[in-house]
């Protein structure tokens, strides 16, 4: 008899994610009060089909800073090339961030949100080569049986003190950095995108990391501070 989808992705869970669960918590910031902060930017991808932001790739590999990239499933099997070379740097943490971008998973029952994480973890892996620890859920929409369900899984979910809002065409690259270097303290999980989306994100990062250098500031992937 043929296994379900869900089913099937289930039997891969151990595979992709080991075993434990974790505390049920949103982590919105690092364990930390030193001047570090990990950039995440998101690539997802809904009904409308997204593509890489390769200017921000170039800009932020001349940086030479390390980030994480929390990717949807369906962005990675559409960019497949594109991502394949993103994961060949080292320096670049990928993640989990649902497979088809529901943008309220709460109205989601427990196994679509099981299959929402674990056939984006599936395709990720296939495409890159990489495990995914943690996850984030779109718009940042989540409650407590969500998490748990997540959790169940042996994520950590991981989201964001404040928003960049940088999807937003009616903020100026003008306005976006000077809220963020206002509202940033050390151990920040700062949140940007790099599929097409982040409408002043390439105008904004150059002049964010100088600043942030120049305050002090250091940049780590997630994983540095969250652990393994």
């Amino acid at each position: 008899m043929a296994v379900p989808v869900t089913g099937r992705l289930l039997l891969v869970a151990a595979a992709l994610l080991g075993c434990g669960v974790s505390a049920a918590a949103i982590i919105d910031r690092l364990p930390t009060r030193e001047r570090v902060v990990a950039l995440t930017f998101d690539a997802c991808e809904g009904p409308t089909p997204a593509t890489l932001d390769t200017e921000l790739v170039g800009i932020l590999r001349s940086e030479g800073v390390p980030y994480t990239v929390f990717m949807g499933g369906r962005f990675a099997r559409d960019n497949a090339r594109a991502v394949a070379d993103l994961a060949r740097d080292p320096r670049i943490e990928i993640e989990n961030h649902s497979y088809s971008h529901p943008q309220d998973m709460r109205r989601l029952g427990d196994e679509q949100v099981r299959a929402e994480v674990l056939r984006a973890a599936e395709t990720i892996r296939a495409t890159t080569g990489r495990t995914t620890r943690f996850f984030r859920f779109p718009a940042g929409r989540a409650d407590e049986r969500v998490v748990s369900v997540v959790e169940s899984l042996g994520y950590r979910v991981v989201h964001w003190r404040f928003p960049s809002g940088d999807p937003d065409p009616k903020l100026p690259a003008d306005a976006i950095l000077a809220d963020t270097l206002e509202r940033v303290r050390g151990g920040d999980i700062l949140i940007f995108h790099i599929n097409g989306r982040g409408v002043h994100t390439a105008a904004v990062l150059p002049r964010l990391l100088a600043e942030l250098r120049r305050r002090g500031y250091g940049f780590v992937r997630l994983d540095a501070l969250l652990g393994p």
